[in-house]
Parts: structure tokens; C-alpha cells; sequence
């Protein structure tokens, strides 16, 4: 079996994780790649040497249908992994070293229990709904979270929203975000979207700060196909895919539907979507106290 370091530099690791990570590697006798700005990290703190071929670089490359990635920090560096991730169909975790971690798997005090499910082949996934985007400035790309259509400039845009060719409505303001189920808990809850559960078969349609104080989030079926056309005063505008962000022009039209490819998440054992919004969400704190 392969592990499949991921993280960032940003990342505050220490020379205990660090080191508590390779110890793991070893004693369950796991191969391992690890991208090349980990790689350097782990190389400076830890002074290991690390050899060439197990070093990849923008992209995982081919790697064993048995491998597993392990992303360590939150969760903008498990979506940079995902992107990195050639075969979509080797399960993804990750060890929170960041702060909300509502898509991480493990704490850093659950590292050794992540690693023994991994070794006992009893990793609990969960396939994750993923958007297809394309577009004449960003090509054709994938995302876990959401895409969203915002103002780059001070003066707001408008955004024409279509479903399946019909006029759903053109947001006036910053923007409009197209979430999954999975990023429901993301940008698009900070702008007022709902939270739906990952396993619903919807994307949201969320405006961004609209103009028209009417403009409500919408639920739409994932077997929509969904157009964006947009419109600026000043000519550009830009195009956030989950953690990368694109430039786009007046009168471009980004389409979206859902991709064929899933992500498949590995999710905490015995803890339930609804028990982690408890927790991440703070709402068993009774805040009259």
C-alpha cells in the first residue's frame, strides 16, 4: 500500500508531527510520495533525505489503485491535493493541522488511529459529488467545493444565470456562487446559502451581496446543466474554483454540470454529518449562559 503525502508550506507543522508522520510510514511498512513543497519542509526540519521518485510536483501522476492520499492541514489543503490527485478513485484524508477542518478525517491526535484503519483496509468513504466547469479563459477543471463568478473591481457585476437554458436570474452585486452539497458548508454558507447534507443529489445557486435584496439562494437539481454569462463595467472579473481564482472577461460564459468523476472522502468513523455541525458549528453551546 501507498500513502500519498500532501500539504502546504503555509501549514504550522512541528518536528513531532513531522516525525510522528514517517515513524507511521515505516512501521506499517507503507511506500509513500509526497509533493515537492512538503518534501522540501520535511527535508529542512527533519534533515531526511528524500529520494527524486518519490517526489511529484503539480499533478500525483499514476500511482497504485491501492494508495491512499493523506493531506495535512485544513480544508484548502485537502481541495490543492484533490486538484493535484491524477485518479480521483484512491480515497482522500486528511489530519487537520488547520482550523475549522469540516472535510478533514482526523485530528492531530488521531493520526496513529488513521493509520491503523489504513493498514486494516477499514477507512470509512464516502463518494463526494463534484462540479464540472468550463470555459474559454480556465479550459475544462473540476471542483469539490464550489465555483464562484465575483467582481475584481470596486463596481459590482452582473452575472445571468441559466439552468438547463432557461433564465434563472441575472445577480446584480459581487457575484453568484455554484456550490455542491459538500461545499454547502463553505463560502456559500458565509453568504447566507443553506447547509444541505453531502449525500443530496443538488447544487446551490447563492448570490453574493445581490443588489436586489429579493435575490434567495436556489436549490437546483445535479442533473442540471448551468450557465454563467458574464457582465462588467470595468471588463474583467474573476473566477474563484475552489482555492485557485482565474481572470475573466466581459461576455465570457463559464457552463457547468455535474462531473462524472467523484471524490471519494474518507470520513470519520461513528461520527455522523449532523454530529460534526454540532461541533464545528458550536451549536450545542447555549450562548444565554
Amino acid at each position: 500500500m501507498k500513502i500519498i503525502l500532501f500539504s502546504l508550506t503555509k501549514i504550522a507543522h512541528t518536528a513531532d508531527d513531522l516525525e510522528r508522520l514517517f515513524r507511521l510510514i515505516s512501521h506499517y511498512g507503507f511506500d509513500y510520495a509526497i509533493n515537492k513543497e512538503f518534501a522540501d519542509l520535511v527535508c529542512k526540519v527533519l534533515g531526511l533525505s528524500i529520494e527524486p521518485e518519490k517526489i511529484y510536483d503539480n499533478t500525483t501522476g499514476e500511482q497504485p489503485a491501492d494508495s491512499v492520499m493523506v493531506c495535512c492541514g485544513g480544508d484548502g489543503t485537502l481541495l490543492e491535493g484533490i486538484h493535484r490527485l491524477s485518479n480521483k478513485q484512491i480515497p482522500v484524508a486528511a489530519i487537520n493541522f488547520g482550523h475549522l477542518g469540516f472535510l478533514t478525517s482526523a485530528t492531530r491526535d488521531g493520526v496513529e488511529e488513521l493509520f491503523e484503519l489504513i493498514a486494516k483496509r477499514k477507512l470509512n468513504i464516502q463518494p463526494r459529488t463534484m462540479l464540472m466547469i468550463q470555459g474559454e479563459s480556465i479550459g475544462q477543471m473540476m471542483a469539490l467545493n464550489e465555483v464562484a463568478a465575483q467582481r475584481l473591481e470596486a463596481t459590482m457585476i452582473k452575472v445571468e444565470a441559466r439552468v438547463n437554458q432557461q433564465l434563472v436570474a441575472q445577480y446584480n452585486g459581487d457575484g453568484v456562487i455554484v456550490s455542491t452539497p459538500t461545499g454547502s458548508t463553505a463560502y456559500s454558507l458565509s453568504a447566507g446559502g443553506p447547509i444541505v447534507a453531502p449525500e443530496c443529489g443538488c447544487f446551490l445557486l447563492t448570490p453574493l451581496a445581490p443588489h436586489n435584496f429579493g435575490m434567495r439562494p436556489v436549490v437546483i437539481p445535479d442533473t442540471a446543466e448551468i450557465t454563467l454569462e458574464i457582465k462588467t463595467r470595468q471588463g474583467k472579473a474573476m473566477l474563484s474554483i475552489d482555492n485557485r481564482t482565474y481572470t475573466l472577461h466581459n461576455g465570457e460564459q463559464i457552463h457547468l454540470c455535474r462531473a462524472e468523476e467523484q471524490v471519494l472522502l474518507v470520513t470519520p468513523h461513528n461520527i455522523s454529518f449532523y454530529e460534526t455541525l454540532h461541533s464545528k458549528m458550536m451549536w450545542d453551546v447555549d450562548i444565554r449562559n
